[in-house]
């Protein structure tokens, strides 16, 4: 067999070789917000900023590229993501029959750390677990994550770490938790976190049930919605000799 007749070596690829790309998302935006854009349009998963805690994204429309998402964070279905969107008009797309307390506070933080727990759309073509007909939506305080959002549509997105561990406030940290099963890093420096959003569920409570107290706190929230529930909220004589429960993992950025 002659030379131009051999067939030439099938290229391989070490073991070691990583399996996933990083970026300067500041330096690097364009070729950032390409990749990410890409890979979200295969179904994989990507670490991207917000102004609470890195997130872990995916597309929000795809069962599977979600399914990956809770796979990587070693998570079950009981738990759905939340999902993030450019912008607050976003809302009335995704869910159905919004009380006005929450549009107004929905008006008053967003873009900001505030996840609405709302009535899902009954048409939305969103499977993101076991979400009992409600939808988790926050517009993220961060310019390269909603133009990276105007791009993809909404992303499901939790915090980026393992269930169980400290969320990632820094590339390198979300990194050493999700390692391949992340195809993309947007570095943008470190959060403004560890302290996630403030989420309220407007499902189980019309005026509002604050079930997580994040970043955004009970004073600046009442100024909007003075109605808010909030059951934990301290008592004018706290008890010392009770200790607090342990907070349940955020579920979200």
């Amino acid at each position: 067999m002659s030379e131009l007749d051999q067939t030439p070596d099938e290229p391989t690829t070490s073991p070691d070789e990583p399996q996933w790309a990083r970026f300067d998302a500041m330096a690097q935006t364009s070729e950032a917000l390409a990749a990410a854009q890409a890979a979200i349009a295969e179904g994989r998963c990507i670490v991207l900023p917000t102004d609470t805690v890195y997130g872990i994204g995916a597309n929000a429309f795809s069962a599977e590229a979600v399914q990956g998402l809770l796979d990587a964070k070693h998570r079950g279905r009981d738990m759905p993501p939340p999902v993030l969107v450019a912008e607050t008009g976003m809302l009335e797309a995704l869910a159905d029959e919004l009380p006005s307390h929450a549009i107004r506070l929905a008006e008053a933080f967003w873009p900001g750390a505030l996840t609405l727990i709302v009535p899902a759309q009954k048409h939305l073509r969103m499977d993101l677990g076991e979400t009992r007909g409600t939808i988790a939506v926050r517009v993220p305080d961060h310019d390269f994550t909603r133009d990276l959002l105007r791009r993809t549509g909404p992303l499901a997105v939790s915090s980026a770490n393992v269930s169980g561990q400290e969320a990632s406030t820094d590339i390198d940290e979300a990194l050493r938790q999700l390692g391949d099963s992340v195809a993309v890093y947007l570095d943008a420096g470190a959060t403004a976190g560890p302290t996630p959003s403030t989420i309220i569920n407007f499902v189980s409570e019309p005026l509002g049930r604050i079930v997580r107290m994040g970043a955004l706190g009970i004073d600046q929230l009442r100024e909007v919605d003075p109605f808010l529930v909030w059951e934990d909220e301290p008592s004018a004589e706290p008890k010392p000799d009770l200790a607090p429960d342990a907070e349940d993992e955020a579920p979200a950025s």
